[in-house]
């Protein structure tokens, strides 16, 4: 039955999109995000079903839509550059099965996120593909928060749709993601057009903001509380009193610490008291390999190299842990040695830096820290525009700056460098951007055309564009 649903409801969508070419790409970005392939038990898993539709997008772009406002910026080509250079890598991978199996997923998000800004030609679908960003993302925080509130949910324990550690399905980047999309959420419930800001659409809003601020409580993902720390800060920036504003952030997660389940506290506790912590001494060591292992390989060893690697590091004594908590002994208070191997980066930055070296690690530093720069040139632009039709503009830069820059702190801690949700807000920037800067010009020439037209340049130009039409 969960089956008919999913095909249904993918049926009704691919019969909007034929007649409206752009929905093929939002139904590509609901596929990307949800994955009802893996909801599904038979039908839809058992076909190609992102190719599918991604054919279709591009098919429906190519013959379907005008061509006239695509622009191609910069950072598109240095994703195009990341993407040579990742395949170059695959081709000399260190451990070349696992490589490509990684590759045949990567691949198809970054060509995704190099195609998809030259959809984004107006206001309507740049904020068509942020509420399908955050609708899609809601079905899984959505469920996420409801269960965290009847259960309090665990490390490692709570279910969001199915039993699943990949994609947005993995604790920590669902904790992630769910604070990224916070400022978007917000943005939409106040400048909104597709569901105007009405007291409906800002009720749905907040619930969401709270569902998303669970999300790290129920996985116990210290990502989240990383993120959650980031975004409160990042507030600071735009709020008139910075004091009280402060004053009461303390307050409440102050007061909110006894309603919290014991498990969440216990697991954000073991932050201050990292040497005792495995997993937190596992990374560090997993770090500590990576930066040697670039020393001698400069351009990387292709994906999943950290299979390569073979660690040992120390635990210290846990002075608040029982003997019942802890699944090492130490004798006379003695520090225990720990050797492992084949263990995951857990950071994008050194994730970037194994696999690609520091060629792949900078063109990939570039992208987003480009991303973040142009976003801030954005908002000091349109801040004070007094213009109906740009007022929108500065805080929807905000928004995307917003989400990327507590990306960029996630993703300190988690394995995310080729995540495609965050490549679809990149793609978001880059659309804003290319549309912001388009407008500009036309609004430049047109007052010369004017003059040389005697103000009929509607008749001296064939088939004139309205610039600023949605």
């Amino acid at each position: 039955m969960r089956d008919l649903v999913f095909v249904a409801y993918l049926l009704a969508l691919l019969f909007i999109a034929f007649k409206r070419p752009f929905m093929f790409t939002l139904v590509y970005a609901y596929i990307d995000i949800v994955a009802p392939q893996r909801l599904s038990y038979f039908l839809l898993n058992s076909v190609p079903l992102s190719m599918i539709v991604f054919g279709l997008a591009f098919l429906g772009y190519m013959v379907g839509d005008s061509k006239q406002d695509s622009r191609f910026s910069v950072r598109q080509g240095l994703m195009v550059l990341l993407l040579i250079y990742c395949g170059y890598t695959t081709i000399q991978a260190a451990v070349p099965e696992p490589a490509l199996a990684k590759w045949g997923w990567v691949w198809k998000a970054m060509i995704f996120a190099i195609f998809l800004p030259l959809t984004l030609k107006t206001k309507l679908r740049l904020e068509a593909l942020t509420l399908f960003m955050v609708l899609c993302a809601s079905a899984l925080i959505v469920t996420g928060g409801i269960k965290t509130l009847g259960s309090g949910g665990g490390y490692g324990v709570l279910v969001i749709l199915i039993d699943d550690n990949a994609g947005l399905y993995e604790g920590s980047i669902i904790s992630m993601v769910s604070i990224c999309i916070i400022p978007l959420i917000l943005w939409l419930a106040n400048h909104g057009t597709i569901f105007p800001p009405d007291w409906r659409t800002k009720t749905y809003a907040y619930a969401l903001t709270f569902a998303a601020l669970l999300i790290p409580i129920g996985t116990q993902a210290r990502t989240g509380l990383v993120c959650i720390a980031v975004l409160a800060v990042l507030q600071l920036r735009f709020v008139r009193y910075r004091f009280i504003y402060a004053g009461v952030a303390a307050t409440i997660g102050l007061m909110s610490i006894p309603f919290l389940p014991q498990s969440f506290t216990d697991r954000m506790s073991t932050i201050e008291n990292y040497k005792a912590d495995e997993s937190a001494s596992t990374r560090i060591a997993v770090w500590q390999w990576t930066w040697e292992y670039a020393k001698s390989n400069p351009f990387g060893g292709g994906f999943d190299s950290y299979r390569l690697n073979e660690i040992s590091y120390e635990l210290a004594d846990d002075p608040t842990a029982t003997e019942e908590e802890t699944d090492y002994f130490l004798d006379d208070d003695e520090p225990v040695e720990v050797v492992d191997e084949s263990r995951a980066f857990h950071s994008s930055y050194f994730e970037m830096l194994g696999e690609q070296g520091y060629p792949g690690l900078i063109i990939w530093l570039v992208i987003h820290v480009g991303g973040i720069w142009r976003m801030e040139t954005l908002r000091r632009r349109y801040e004070k525009s007094q213009k109906a039709g740009e007022k929108w503009v500065a805080p929807f830069a905000i928004a995307l700056q917003h989400g990327h820059i507590i990306y960029m702190a996630g993703a300190l801690f988690v394995g995310v460098a080729y995540l495609p949700f965050i490549y679809m807000l990149i793609a978001l920037q880059i659309g804003l951007d290319t549309y912001m800067a388009r407008r500009s010009e036309e609004a430049r020439w047109k007052p010369i055309a004017n003059r040389l037209t005697g103000g009929k340049i509607a008749q001296a130009l064939p088939n004139p564009r309205r610039p600023f039409a949605n």
